[in-house]
């Protein structure tokens, strides 16, 4: 076969995996037991690799807070004492089989979600607190540190026993499916998670029932998952991420299964390029500000949640959830607009995420980097924002474009690892 047949058997396998892989959320642990790798002083975080010194403001407090919630610290200045001379390692949630929004960071103590597929993947993800003064967005005031703990004990024995009791019935819970579902009742399973919590709620409750945990706790947990609609979209990001997983390492495809940014920079990986890391400076983000902050105060784009759009949802359903405008900014027919244009660099359209507004197309799947060079057009996705210094959190949400640089690396990387022209990007399209 040629080159260009190799790939498009390669992107056909890659794609087909990342879309039939049928992850079930069946186990809730501490971080240090379940996810592979986990060192002592051992703190992950969103985005491609990265030091304490480049560290943007909010993953910058993020990490002191994660230091503080482990008792590595009694104060923020110790903490960052750790920080600065390397007590404490940084590695990429990525480079674990896991995931995290905005800054990202999973101390060994975390609760983590697990969810796994048919063959065996493993992917996971931390606990969503709110929205506002939280850890991912790098605050790390006692009120913060408080919750994460309350999410550490109570939400998480809550959850771990209800889920026992799902277990009794099934493998698990197959979150995937209520994606499929949420986006057919106007989410996007990025920034809008209110059909998916319901959905989730829905099936989950009754076992929370029935889980004889104390009821004041039980109530406690149910108010907090009523009252938090992003509580599911850690779920989601794990179940992207196992989707993701299922199609990397296949040698010839160009099909992207990481996109993620850590504040500094912006980072993609490839299926037929293995772990290797392309970068560019993150992008900032074109937003709605909450009240008292401007663009001014904005951090560069932050987080790990565009697997949700690497796996086929996320930003690139927008036209799905024409309510996220609210939100992020923009317009009804601005969301349609994004959706169409990601159709023009992924690899085909999914069979199981549908849009009822473009008369139930499947969504943009399979970002192959030979398309975003060869159109011009790179990824585009919403996200929330962070404040630039850390402590303060979040400021407000919107939409970014993904920067072009690092998929012209890619496509040049591509070049020379199957023995292609060297030099400027070679055409293998």
């Amino acid at each position: 076969m040629s080159i260009r047949e190799e790939v498009e058997v390669a992107n056909a396998t890659a794609v087909e995996r990342m879309m039939d892989s049928e992850p079930v959320w069946n186990d809730i642990g501490l971080a240090k037991d379940l996810v592979p790798g986990f060192g002592d002083m051992m703190l992950l975080h969103a985005g491609p690799p990265i030091e304490w010194k480049k560290a943007s403001g909010p993953l910058r407090g993020a990490l002191i807070g994660a230091c503080l919630f482990e008792g590595w610290a009694s104060s923020p200045e110790e903490a960052e004492k750790l920080l600065v001379r390397g007590k404490v390692h940084l590695d990429p949630c990525h480079h674990h089989g896991a995931v995290g929004p905005m800054a990202g960071v999973i101390s060994p103590s975390m609760p983590v979600y697990q969810v796994q597929d048919g063959s065996g993947v493993k992917a996971f993800s931390n606990l969503n607190e709110g929205i506002g003064k939280v850890l991912r967005y790098g605050a790390y005031s006692e009120d913060v540190i408080s919750k994460l703990r309350w999410l550490s004990t109570t939400f998480y024995d809550v959850i771990r026993a209800s889920l026992q009791e799902l277990k009794k019935e099934k493998p698990g819970l197959q979150f995937k499916k209520i994606i499929a579902q949420a986006l057919t009742m106007g989410d996007d399973c990025h920034n809008r998670y209110n059909a998916a919590t319901s959905l989730f709620m829905r099936e989950f409750v009754p076992y929370l029932i029935r889980s004889g945990v104390d009821r004041k706790e039980m109530l406690e947990v149910y108010d907090f998952i009523n009252g938090n609609n992003f509580t599911t979209l850690n779920l989601g990001m794990a179940t992207a991420k196992a989707m993701t997983m299922a199609a990397s390492n296949i040698r010839y495809s160009t099909i992207v299964t990481t996109m993620a940014r850590n504040g500094t920079e912006t980072g993609i990986r490839i299926s037929g390029l293995g772990d290797e890391w392309f970068t560019s400076p993150a992008p900032n983000v074109n937003g709605l500000w909450f009240p008292g902050y401007t663009a001014s105060d904005a951090n560069p784009d932050i987080g790990d949640s565009a697997i949700t759009e690497t796996a086929g949802f996320g930003g690139f359903a927008m036209a799905a959830a024409p309510a996220i405008i609210s939100w992020v900014g923009g317009t009804s027919s601005k969301a349609i607009e994004v959706t169409e244009k990601m159709y023009r660099i992924t690899f085909t359209k999914n069979r199981h995420f549908l849009i009822p507004a473009m008369d139930f197309s499947g969504t943009p799947t399979g970002v192959d980097i030979r398309k975003v060079v060869k159109t011009g057009i790179t990824p585009e996705i919403n996200t929330g924002v962070a404040h630039k210094m850390a402590g303060v959190g979040q400021i407000g949400a919107g939409l970014v474009v993904f920067p072009m640089g690092m998929f012209e690396s890619a496509v040049r990387r591509f070049g020379e690892r199957y023995g292609l022209v060297r030099g400027p990007a070679p055409d293998i399209s």
